[in-house]
This record gives C-alpha cells, structure tokens and sequence, in this order.
C-alpha cells in the first residue's frame, strides 16, 4: 500500500473503519456461500476485533494516527473550557502579534538585504574622532576628492561608491509654479554596474558620467517615483528636471526594487556626482562612501590592509589640504586629524533613522518578549493546573499501557492547538501593528519609508515563535504529567507541596517581568512628559513658517518688501523674517575669537534675522535693544545668556565685540535675550548669537538670500487656514521668490519629540497589558492553590482558625514571591536603564517616584487579584468538607 494511501487512511479513520468491516463482512459471506456453516466460517477467520486491529495497522500511518486522535482530544479540552481557552488565546495572540510587528520593523530597517548583488560584500567607511565635548562621534562624510583618491588607489581589489543623503529637494519639470519637493541623491556613475542593476527603461548612469559638474546633466528616476508619480509613462524619458539653476536630462528609470542605500527613505531621483558644485571642494564632507570588495577577495584578510590603506591616503589629503582647516585653530586641527577608519557593514544600507531607533527597536523587542513571556507563563499555569486536576486521567492511562511519549505528545499537542489559534489571531494585529508604529515615527510631510512584506522571512520566525511557544506552554506541564506514578496517584498520595513550589515560582516569574516592564514604561513616560514641558523661551501659538527659496538668490530688500506685503493680509498679526526656522534641520556654527585671540574650543551657532523676529517669536530680551534697520553696516549682533556666560564671563556683554573666527571682521553686542532651544529640545542651552538678515559682507555690500523662512504670527488657532492665500501672494509677486514648505512652530516642536512619544506611548500600552496579564496570572493561581488546599483550610476553619490566620494562609506565600519578584523585576530594571539612558530626558532610574510607580501598580494589581481567592477561602464551609471527607 502506498504511503500517500496509508497519509489518506489516517485522516479518515471512519472511512477506513467500515472499509474493513465490510470487507470481512464479504469474505465471510464468500465462505458461507461456498457452503461452508456460517459459525464455522466466523471461527476460520479468528477474534474479529483481532482481524480489524491487524487490517487497521497495515493501512495506516499509526504515528499520525495518534497525533490526530490526540489533536481532536485537545480540542475537544479546549471546548470545555470555552472562556479560559478564549483568554488564553487572546492574551497569547498579543504577545505573538506584538512579536511579529517587531520583527517586521527590526528586519526592515535593521536586517533586510539591499537588492543588490553581494550585498553581505558591501560596507560603509567611517571615521571614530573625539567631538566637540570631548565625546567619541562617529563621520562617515567624505570630500571628493578625497574620495577620488581612495577609489583609485584600491581599484584592483574592491570598488569605492559615492553617495549622498537622499535630502528634500525642490524641483519642477516645467515652470517655477510647478514646484515640488522629491528624495534627490548625488551617486557616483559606478554605483549602478557595482550593485549590479540593469534599468526598467531606457539607461542608468555609468563611470563614464563622473565628470566636471554641469558636463553630465543626466537624472535617473526611481521606479517607484515613476510609478507614482507619472503612472509609469515611458515618455519621461527625455523630459527636462529643474533644480534650482540646473536643467537635467531624464535618461533612465531604475529597476523596481532599488530604492537607494537610505534605508527608511525612498531615493526618488539619482543624480552624476560631479553635478553637485561641492564635488570639487576638498574641504567639505558630504557623502557617504561605501567599498564593495571585488568578487573572490575574502573579507576576513582582504579588510584590515584596505582599511590601513585607505586610513593613510585619507589622513595625508586631509594633512596637506590648503582649505580644510583655514582659520581653524592647531588644536581644533589635530582633533580632528586624530581619526580612525573603520569599516561597518552596509548590506542593510545606512541612515540616520537606523542611528537614531537601532535602540529604540530594542526596547521594543524587549517589551514584547516580555508580555509574550507573561502570556506563556499564565497559559502554562493554566495546563499545569489542568494536568494536575487529570493526575488520576494521567495515572489510569499509564496503568492501561499508555507509553509516557503518548502523555508529551498528548499535552504538546492541546499547546500546539493553543498556540496555532493564538497565531492566526495575532497575524491580523501583526498586519496592523507595524504600519502603525511606522507612521508614529516621522511627521506626515517626511515620513519614513519602510518596506514590510510578508515573506519567508516573516512566516518564518512567525512559525519558529509559535514552535516556540509550544514548548513554553506544554513542555514543563508534558513532563509533569509523563512523570506520573500511577499507583502514588490511584492511593491519593501525590506530593502536594511539588505544585505548590511551582505555583510559587510562576508568580515570582509574572512578577519580574511584570516590574520590569513597569519600569521602564515610568522611565520612558516620565521623560516624554519632561521634555515636552521643557520651558522654550519662545511661544508657538499660532506661528505659521513658510521656508521660501530664491532660485539664484535676491537681495534683502526683496524679502523685506514681500514681507510688507504679508502684514496687509487680514489675520496676520505681524511677520518676520529668519534663515531658518528654530528647531528646525539646518544648524550652522562659527568659531569664536575675542579680542584677537585664537577662536575658543566652543563653537557659538548663529541665525540671521530681520528686525521684530524677536517680538513675533516671543522672545524677552533681558537686556539691550532689538535690531534697528540701520545695523547692518554696523554688524550688529544679539547674544543669548549662555553665550554671554561662556564667552563674557561675569562681564556685561552690551557694546562688546566678538569675531567668528581669526582675522575676521567685529560684531558688536547690542543685546542679550533668554536662552532658547536651537536645534535640539534634549540638548542642554548653546551658546548662540543672531545677525541681522541683511547684514553687509566683507566688501561693504549686500549679498542676495537664496533662502530664509517668513514667521508668521496669525490671529487664527489655525496658522495653516492662511497657507493658500499666502502662497498664492508671494507667487503672484514674480520676484523669484517660491514657497518650498509650509508648516508651523508646534509641529517643529511635536516632531522633536516623535521618539520619546512613540517609546512613551507603547510603553504605556504594554504596561497597562503586562498588568493585566499578570493580575489574570496572579488570579488563577491563587484560585487554584484555595481549591487544592480547601480541605486544609476547612479543617482549620472547624478547629478555630481566625479569620485573619486564614487570610495569611492564603496570601502570604503569594505575597512574599510578589515581594521577591518585583525585587528581581526592580534590579533587571537598573540594569536595562543603562543600557537605553540615551533616551531619557532628566530622568533617572534611581529616583524615587521611578520606583514607586511599578510598586504601587504591582501591589493594588495584587490586591485585587488576591481578593477573591480570600473571600472564597473564608467562605469555606468546614461541614461540607468534613462530611465529604
């Protein structure tokens, strides 16, 4: 018989069962037909039990066989305990689909290949320095030409790729009314050839276009950004892009799953390298630079001599670089060329969303291991006391021949059960969950970008969890349940104290992970509530920001006359005008000289603003004057107190005079305001100082603005009600000036603290589960450890136990477990605080309001949950267990 016969066979028993009935039925009726007696006939053929066992084994597969049977008698338990079995799936099905969410986000920004060819060949180049306070910073930006050096100096033994970040970029296809924003990076030609990639149209850029800038005006767009957005029309090619002054040519369109090496964002268009005017300047770091080794080098030897290679070429470019380090002081200088290179795996690309929730994904992973661990530990509690409940099931099955395998397997499979229903419920949150955590990390005008298929990848730890997760349900109650005696059992004699060492151990376990998860979630919710009431010094009500770009640049006195014409529009209240917005992403420092002598080791930051920014923004000046129209000859600045403090200390910095760097010209102070978030709300106060918008250059001329943000105080709650109008009169002006992005001061202030929101609000959201959880756990065991000790405590009852002995009784092992605990749970919490103290603002793990939080939470969760099991303790009645007895 063949074995697909013996598969079908087992599967339907039924079928197989009155197969055989009949077919003996048939022979025995040949035989009687033959003219044989029919008794005698019967008795030829044997046992007829006997006959159909031997039929039976020979047509079927009996290892499948009784796993079926075993599965359906583990659904039928499950039916009988319909409400318990529907908690435990659904407790079990959140911490599975919270697992699998993780999973998908970790892998996509973390772990999933770029598709390209030898990805696992691929690295980036950094470069570890000492920063700006002594702290250890990572560079992994490059020079040109630095780069060119690199590359042809190791061309035999791997391929050297230069690429940009993937900055909002405004470009148009037609007129300047066109303008929109779109991911543009600056690639070398090899890029494309060295990853391997062929075009979906027309052709990718080649080596032959790393040339001067404005000798290969090619563009290449994404296949994404063609999808979407020219409905994948092969016309585009040939079609100009406009970037600023630059006029490209569509040549091509990259292939469908190639979105750059920016993991997290979508590089819609890819631009020659020589295009870009820095390409030439040795001393700016723009890009990034990645090594591809060439196909048969090893990794393991080939690295270290590359590395120490490159490291020599690089630290003797930047040794004899002319414009690197002008103006910049000896020790400044050596600081930065004490650097090491080193090399960091790049297969999964490289961004600054990796950098900035690498951790955060953790904490992540962290939190809901720990509510799947929970979840098991209360499933498991719940078969153990099921299994202890069918000791004497158990106990006769052994006694009839059952082998102690058949036992495992008969417990593996009703978790095996548990555990499938519990994963199909949590795939659909797990489909969920991740695209909404994705969309909490980055605001709506840039959000991330973050493939989440559901491949092999996914279904494959989804199916090693659920294995997972069978064996922490079933394997310790399997065991317990195989190691039955049956004749200790059958007499009454099992030891009951074994249970209860068990039982305790699991709520000590709840516990700790319970704590734990408290914990951090105070710590994380704490500092989220801290930094966003963090005092600002300036007020956001009703602050619109419309970022504004020129083209080629116009004079201050376009800008200042299109200003005018914004404070006639009705709801306006006044209007400013700065280079860019506070808290915003462009952060420019200077050194500073005073006096003459060598600039400080601290840098100060500076912002050009018009006269009034300072009363529009709310900002008090504590001392001194705001600027005049006439201090732009006079290089005017205003200093915050902190600058005032590191640069004039214990002086009155009115009248006194600074210059941003050596030999440069003075900026004389004509006031002091209070200090205010520059770029970073986590960031302590920087020393930073504001200069007139249009302040005069060293030739006693005006220079043309190629940007800078026009802030708008309104008389609406809703600054955006406005944006229309307002963009619509600056481009009607037609003086070159053309709004790129519109948004108001709160959101700047909301997207700095999107990652402590985010942590914050999961966090909370797995507390409030693992709480529960554990008060459901805690529950069931002492409910449990009542009803097994219920004759005890009738007993004790009837001898004259008082009431408060009983309570005792019933909760002080419980109690003392949950006190051990949440010791454990409190000295883990310490230990994980360190490891994530990057992402709390002033606060500390050991402050006292840290730990008091999960104590009282764990303690009313206790009380609540021991409630009833002492109220049926004390509602025992001493008779009927007497009498049953």
């Amino acid at each position: 018989m063949s074995l697909w016969s013996r598969i079908s066979n087992a599967v339907h028993g039924s079928r197989l069962n009155r197969e055989i009935e009949e077919e003996l039925q048939s022979h025995i009726e040949e035989a009687v037909a033959s003219g044989r007696d029919p008794r005698e006939a019967r008795r030829a053929f044997g046992s007829a039990l006997r006959a159909r066992e031997a039929s039976h084994s020979v047509r079927v597969t009996g290892w499948l066989e009784s796993l079926l049977a075993d599965l359906r008698f583990g659904w039928r338990q499950l039916c009988r305990n319909k409400v318990a079995s529907a908690a435990a799936v659904l407790s079990l099905a959140l911490g599975i689909g919270s697992c699998v969410g993780a999973f998908r986000l970790i892998d996509a920004l973390l772990w999933r290949p770029l598709p390209i060819a030898n990805s696992s060949n691929l690295y980036v180049l950094s470069r570890q320095m000492t920063g700006l306070y002594g702290k250890p910073t990572e560079d992994s930006y490059w020079a040109t030409p630095d780069f060119n050096l690199m590359r042809d100096a190791v061309k035999e033994q791997a391929d050297l790729i230069a690429i940009s970040d993937a900055d909002r970029t405004d470009i148009t296809f037609s007129t300047d009314d066109d303008m929109e924003k779109a991911h543009v990076a600056y690639v070398s030609g090899n890029m494309f050839p060295v990853f391997g990639l062929e075009p979906a149209i027309g052709r990718l850029l080649a080596p032959a276009d790393d040339r001067s800038a404005a000798a290969s005006p090619y563009a290449v767009l994404s296949w994404e950004y063609w999808n979407h957005r020219f409905g994948r029309d092969p016309r585009v090619l040939g079609r100009p892009l406009h970037i600023g002054d630059q006029t490209f040519q569509i040549i091509g369109i990259g292939p469908r799953d190639f979105t750059g090496t920016e993991t997290g964002t979508v590089s819609d268009i890819f631009l020659p390298l020589g295009m870009n005017d820095l390409s030439t300047r040795a001393g700016v770091s723009w890009h990034h630079t990645f090594l591809m080794l060439k196909p048969g080098i090893n990794p393991s030897t080939a690295l270290d001599p590359l590395r120490q290679h490159l490291s020599a070429i690089s630290h003797a470019f930047e040794a004899n670089c002319a414009t690197c380090f002008r103006g910049v002081p000896q020790a400044t200088i050596d600081r930065l060329l004490n650097k090491k290179l080193v090399f960091h795996p790049a297969g999964a690309g490289i961004s600054d969303l990796q950098k900035d929730y690498r951790r955060l994904l953790g904490v992540l992973g962290l939190l809901v291991a720990l509510v799947l661990l929970i979840a098991c530990v209360n499933v498991s509690n719940m078969m153990t006391s099921q299994a202890a409940a069918r000791s004497h099931e158990m106990a006769l099955r052994i006694s009839i021949g059952a082998g102690r395998r058949r036992l495992v397997q008969l417990i593996l499979c009703q978790s095996a059960l548990l555990a499938f229903l519990a994963s199909v419920v949590g795939a659909f949150f797990a489909a969920w969950s991740a695209p909404f955590v994705l969309s909490l990390v980055n605001p709506p005008d840039n959000p991330a970008r973050l493939a989440l298929p559901a491949d092999w990848r996914v279904l494959g730890f989804g199916f090693g969890l659920m294995i997972l997760v069978v064996l922490l349900l079933g394997l310790l109650p399997a065991l317990r349940a195989s190691a039955v005696r049956p004749i200790a059992v059958l007499k009454g004699g099992a030891d009951p104290h074994s249970r209860r060492r068990l039982m305790r151990g699991s709520i000590a376990l709840q516990v700790a992970f319970c704590v734990l998860v408290l914990f951090l979630s105070s710590l994380f919710v704490a500092a989220f509530q801290r930094l966003q009431n963090r005092p600002l010094g300036f007020s956001t009500d009703r602050l619109l920001l419309l970022e504004t770009v020129a083209g080629k640049g116009q004079l201050p006195v376009v800008w200042n006359q299109t200003a005018e014409v914004l404070r006639a529009v009705p709801g306006v209240d006044s209007v400013a005008i700065s280079g860019w917005p506070l808290l915003g992403r462009i952060q420019i420092n200077n050194d500073i000289s005073i006096n003459g002598a060598p600039p400080s080791p601290t840098p100060a930051w500076f912002l050009n603003v018009s006269p009034g920014w300072l009363s529009t923004m709310k900002i008090p000046l504590v001392s001194g004057r705001d600027f005049s129209q006439e201090d732009t000859s006079l290089k005017a600045a205003i200093v915050n107190e902190t600058f005032a403090r590191i640069f004039f200390p214990g002086q009155d910095p009115i009248g006194r005079t600074f210059a941003r760097g050596v030999n440069q010209p003075l900026n004389k102070i004509v006031g002091v305001t209070a200090d205010t978030p520059y770029h970073d709300l986590r960031e302590p106060s920087r020393p930073v100082f504001y200069v007139p918008l249009d302040e005069i250059d060293a030739d006693s001329a005006t220079g043309p603005v190629r940007f800078a943000t026009f802030v708008i105080h309104t008389d609406s709650q809703n600054p955006l009600a406005l944006t229309a109008t307002l963009r619509q009169l600056i481009a009607q002006r037609h003086n070159g000036l053309r709004v790129s992005n519109v948004t108001t001061e709160l959101d700047l202030v909301r997207d700095q603290t999107v990652r402590e929101r985010l942590l914050a609000t999961l966090a909370a959201f797995f507390a409030a589960v693992a709480l529960l959880l554990a008060g459901i756990g805690l529950y069931a065991v002492l409910n449990y450890s009542v009803l097994q000790r219920s004759r005890e405590i009738g007993i004790r009852i009837a001898i004259g136990a008082s009431r408060a002995g009983i309570v005792r009784l019933v909760t002080f092992d419980a109690f003392l477990m949950i006190a051990l605990g949440g010791c454990a749970g409190i000295a883990l919490g310490f230990g994980a605080a360190r490891y994530i103290a990057s992402f709390f603002y002033q606060v500390k793990a050991t402050d006292a309001e840290m730990l008091a939080l999960p104590a009282c939470a764990i303690l009313v969760t206790a009380l609540i949950a021991t409630l009833p099991a002492v109220l049926r303790a004390l509602s025992t009645d001493p008779t009927e267990i007497l009498r049953a007895e």
